[in-house]
């Protein structure tokens, strides 16, 4: 698991080894990435770590002081919902809307002429956006939030979170109006792989963070299932743009 913690006092490349070289010692600490820019550390650990024990590390060199970040709170509660809950108590929210969503394209797609499966994959993705965007809408700044958390756009302009809520909302709407098609599935493509890949990059990192797919209304941990919900729509948006 990765912890993103804030830390103050650091001036130069002298400061950011002896830090890192500190926090290293640490056992059960695997790796520190350390930005001197931002005054962040991102400590990888194979089981947590109190934030006080970082901070006696550290003890020995007063001008130095480590915090926890905003995320780091997040990931804690994460961690702790984790351990009392099973996977599905866990995702059980994202499995009902899915549930929902299939339930509602699949009578969609049925016609008196058989089953009609671009009708039932246009449905669902309309219901998917819809759906999404309306738990972003409750708690927009949340949701922006967490989206800068991983997110390769939102990480650097955070008014990219506020916008991407407006953009769902918008696909969806022109998926149930069926208007448009191919570029209505051109935007989905894009805007969906570019989301994925910051899904990717915290999974394989290991990085404890919320999943910001239903906003901050349910705390999802981030898992290969935003992957996998990713993809679907990456996959579908593809396959309609060649039907």
């Amino acid at each position: 698991m990765t912890h993103t913690y804030q830390i103050t006092g650091m001036t130069c490349g002298g400061c950011l080894a002896k830090v890192q070289s500190l926090l290293t010692a640490i056992p059960n600490i695997q790796k520190v990435d350390i930005s001197l820019a931002e005054g962040t550390a991102d400590i990888t650990m194979s089981k947590h770590i109190l934030t006080t024990d970082l901070q006696k590390a550290l003890a020995g060199y007063p001008k130095y002081q480590l915090s926890e970040a905003q995320n780091h709170t997040m990931a804690a509660a994460l961690h702790d919902n984790a351990e009392h809950k099973t996977w599905l108590q866990t995702y059980k929210p994202i499995l009902l809307i899915g549930a929902y969503l299939l339930f509602i394209a699949f009578i969609a797609g049925k016609s008196s002429n058989g089953f009609s499966v671009q009708t039932a994959m246009r449905i669902f993705m309309s219901g998917f956006f819809l759906v999404f965007s309306f738990f972003k809408l409750l708690d927009i700044e949340g949701f922006a939030d967490s989206y800068a958390m991983y997110d390769l756009i939102a990480k650097r302009i955070k008014a990219w979170g506020y916008a991407y809520v407006f953009i769902e909302l918008g696909l969806g709407i022109l998926y149930a109006a069926n208007i448009l098609p191919k570029l209505t599935n051109g935007i989905t493509l894009i805007v969906m792989s570019v989301s994925l890949v910051g899904v990717v990059q915290s999974v394989l990192n290991k990085r404890v963070i919320r999943c910001a797919c239903l906003g901050s209304v349910f705390n999802l941990p981030m898992s290969t299932l935003t992957i996998i919900e990713d993809g679907l729509m990456i996959g579908m948006s593809l396959l309609m743009l060649f039907i």
